[in-house]
């Protein structure tokens, strides 16, 4: 069982580790376009936001409809970030129980 289990949950590990870098990068894009600095009428540059924002919209969207309206300071990304630390913490726990650790 340890065999599939172990590969399983590094795996997930990594996941967890490249979604983060995912609502990095829709943050900062996010920065970016409302400061000006990136034009979106471009066409990669859309392309970009678009897949940013369908990678991390299905998570933010439920954080934002439960968390209190701050004018224009989005929090949701902060909360996100903490659960997947959360997730990321649980699955090292996993991971050493299954290695016997």
């Amino acid at each position: 069982m340890n065999i599939i289990l172990v590969p399983l949950l590094t795996v997930i590990s990594y996941a967890l580790e490249i979604y983060w870098y995912v609502v990095v990068a829709a943050i900062i894009f996010s920065w970016l376009h409302a400061f000006g600095v990136i034009n979106t009428y471009n066409a990669t540059v859309r392309m970009i936001g678009n897949v940013l924002a369908r990678l991390t919209e299905p998570a933010l969207k439920p954080i934002r409809r439960v968390l209190p309206d701050f004018g224009p300071v989005d929090l949701s990304p902060i909360v996100l970030w903490l659960i997947i630390i959360f997730l990321q913490m649980v699955d090292a726990r996993l991971i050493m129980m299954a290695a016997g650790l």
